[in-house]
Order: structure tokens, then C-alpha cells, then sequence
């Protein structure tokens, strides 16, 4: 087991993951919006009171804020949470009025709020796309050619020389394809298809539970069916296959957090297991100290976080804004700026909640508390 990052390792982690990605994300936004003429009054990395900053010649404020736990573009007419206008009260000329962002039609909007969570997927794929650029596909037929000890598979009767060919459904062509639709469900039964000489075979597999512990001591609940496939042999792709893997790769990991949070909320796992602020630097120090490769790939996984986060329907959010937009579409007409305040309060509350939560997660699971 390694020893844990120092605390200058684990700071300095935090700020190169979420800085960049807060960058990108707040970029995304301010870029379409940009394009789309509208204004944009600040651009902020971080919460709170400004550190340093500067005024560009479009007036818009470029500042580096006290909190480094997010950032916002704040655009000319966002006079509430709610980026609701005031017609009537705000002062603004004619001219000045067509730049706000609540000015704009409705597409142009839903645009502007999707650009920063797509920014950060873009972000993902492009730097998985890289990976795979560089160091090719590892290619391995789904044969089993061993079991391990007290193999759940094994004792569902799947034999050596079995070819997975299916599992819950899912077709499998790559050994490397089955972990995605076992580790996140430890204690689950799913279907697996088996092709044994000419016959297909459906077994009923439970797979098993265990506890497993990184090169830092830090543990995960996984599913596994103890199976080992043959060796596997690295295949060279090409720019436009390495996007392709790119994709695919990123919306695995997408499914991966939906379904742990879908687990949470039916209990099959512990609300103990989501992480905060504390934890992504304690993660962003130890990939860090592993050096740029792992640092990079966590990056990347951090950088679907973020969009994925974002786009849920929380109002306060990205996808609360895009939730409001398609009531709009479907009545012709924004909600009322009332309902919008009150959805807007309610998704900050929301957010503050699970905020502390994981927070208290975090700080629980520090070595000083025995964690």
C-alpha cells in the first residue's frame, strides 16, 4: 500500500482537476453565448468575494473568486436566480435590452445553458480519444479459460471454453465489454448467455460481492463473477475510431453514475459511498503522485462528473434551466417569474443538502476518524 499524498500534493491536484474543467465548462457557456450576441457582465472562477480580476474591453468582468468549488458566467439581464428580466425596470435601452440573455429566443438560450455540461463530455471524450490514439484497443475473444476460487459463474455452471456472448441482455463481443455490466451490481442475478460447441446456454449468475482496496487503501463495493478470459493483443486505431471508442467510453461512465445513484435511492447501496469536494482532492493528490497519465484519465472521469451534475433537472443547475425551457416550449410562454424564484430556492436547498452530505461523508472517512 502506498502512503497518502501530502496536503500540498492533494491541494495542488484539486485546483489542476477542477480549475481547468470549471474553465472549460464556464467557457462553453460564455462562447455560445458570445456568439449569439448576448453580453456577458462577469466571468468567475470560483464563489464569493473577487481575489483578482479584470475588465475586458466588452465590459465583461474576468475574476478569480475566493471559492474554488465552481464558477458562473453571469450574463447582462440575469437579475435573479432565475435569470428572469424585469421589462420596464431595468433601465436598459432598446439596443442594450437585445444583448440580455432572457432577450434571446428560446433555442439560442437552451443552446448557451447545454454548451457548458457538453463542453466538459467534449472535454472526456477528447482525452479518452488521446488515450486511445496513443496506446491502441486491447482486443480479447469472450472465451473463459479460468475460474476463480468460489466463482459465481461457476457455480450458475458456466464451464471453460464457454464464449459469453450476452449478458443481461447486452451483446458482447470483447472480453473487455462484460465488467461495465457486472462490477456496478454486486448482488444482482443477470441472464448470460453462453455459447458452448453449438448449443446457446442462458444461465442465472448472481454476482458476487466484494470489497476491494486500491494501492491507497481506499475501498469499493464491486460485482464480479470470478472469470478469466485468454490473453488479450493491442490493436492500433485510427483518429477517427479513437473518438468513436471516445464516446462510447464516456457514456459508459455516464451509465455507470446513473446507476449508482438509481442503487442509492433503492438502497442497494450506501449514501455513504458518494464522495464530495474533500474526497475529489484526496483522489486528485493520489493520481497526481501516480503521475500525468492516471492524473489525466481521473481528469477526464471528473470532467463527466461535472456534465452530468449539471444536466440533472435541478433548479439552480443546467438541466434546471433546460427543464424550464421545455415547459416553455410546451406552453408558449416562460413560467411565472414566482414559480421560477420558488423551483430556483428549492434546487439551491436541494443542492446545499447533498452538499453537506458529502461533505460529512468526506470528513467521516478521513484517516483521523479511523476511516
Amino acid at each position: 500500500m502506498m502512503n497518502s499524498p501530502s496536503l500540498l500534493t492533494m491541494a495542488i491536484g484539486f485546483l489542476l482537476v477542477l480549475g481547468p474543467l470549471v474553465v472549460l465548462h464556464e467557457l462553453g457557456h460564455y462562447l455560445v453565448g458570445r456568439l449569439f450576441g448576448i453580453k456577458a457582465d462577469a466571468f468567475s472562477v470560483g464563489f464569493g468575494k473577487e481575489l483578482a480580476g479584470f475588465t475586458d474591453k466588452r465590459g465583461t468582468r474576468w475574476k478569480l473568486s475566493a471559492l474554488p468549488l465552481g464558477g458562473y458566467v453571469q450574463f447582462a439581464g440575469d437579475m435573479n436566480p432565475a435569470s428572469a428580466p424585469a421589462p420596464g425596470q431595468d433601465g436598459l435601452t432598446p439596443a442594450e435590452r437585445a444583448q440580455t440573455f432572457h432577450a434571446k429566443p428560446l433555442w439560442q438560450r437552451t443552446l448557451v445553458v447545454l454548451a457548458g455540461p457538453l463542453t466538459n463530455l467534449i472535454c472526456a471524450v477528447l482525452i479518452f480519444a488521446a488515450f486511445n490514439a496513443t496506446y491502441g484497443r486491447l482486443v480479447a475473444v469472450p472465451e473463459v479459460q479460468a475460474f476463480a476460487k468460489g466463482s459465481p459463474a461457476q457455480a450458475a455452471g458456466m464451464e471453460v471454453g464457454d464464449r459469453i456472448i450476452a449478458v443481461g441482455g447486452e451483446r458482447i463481443e470483447n472480453f473487455n465489454e462484460i465488467p461495465q455490466y457486472v462490477v456496478p451490481y454486486p448482488g444482482r442475478t443477470v441472464p448470460i448467455a453462453v455459447k458452448r460447441g453449438e448449443q446457446t446456454v442462458i444461465l442465472s449468475v448472481q454476482i458476487g460481492s466484494s470489497v476491494e482496496h486500491d494501492k491507497f487503501g481506499n475501498e469499493a463495493r464491486v460485482g464480479r463473477i470470478g472469470i478469466a478470459g485468454g490473453t488479450g493483443k493491442v490493436v492500433p486505431v485510427g483518429p477517427l475510431e479513437a473518438v468513436r471508442l471516445g464516446v462510447d467510453q464516456s457514456f459508459g461512465v455516464m451509465r455507470m453514475m446513473v446507476t449508482g445513484i438509481a442503487q442509492i435511492f433503492t438502497g442497494e447501496r450506501s449514501v455513504k459511498e458518494l464522495g464530495g469536494p474533500i474526497k475529489i482532492a484526496k483522489y486528485s493528490g493520489e493520481q497526481l503522485s501516480l503521475g500525468w497519465a492516471p492524473f489525466v484519465s481521473f481528469a477526464a472521469l471528473i470532467s463527466i462528473n461535472l456534465a452530468f451534475i449539471n444536466i440533472l433537472p435541478i433548479p439552480g443547475l443546467d438541466g434546471g434551466h433546460l427543464a424550464f425551457y421545455a415547459a416553455e416550449a410546451v406552453r408558449r410562454k416562460p413560467l411565472g417569474l414566482r414559480s421560477q424564484e420558488w423551483a430556483v430556492r428549492t434546487g439551491v436547498a436541494l443542492v446545499l443538502t447533498l452538499m453537506l452530505i458529502v461533505t460529512i461523508n468526506d470528513i467521516v472517512s478521513l484517516p483521523i476518524f479511523g476511516g
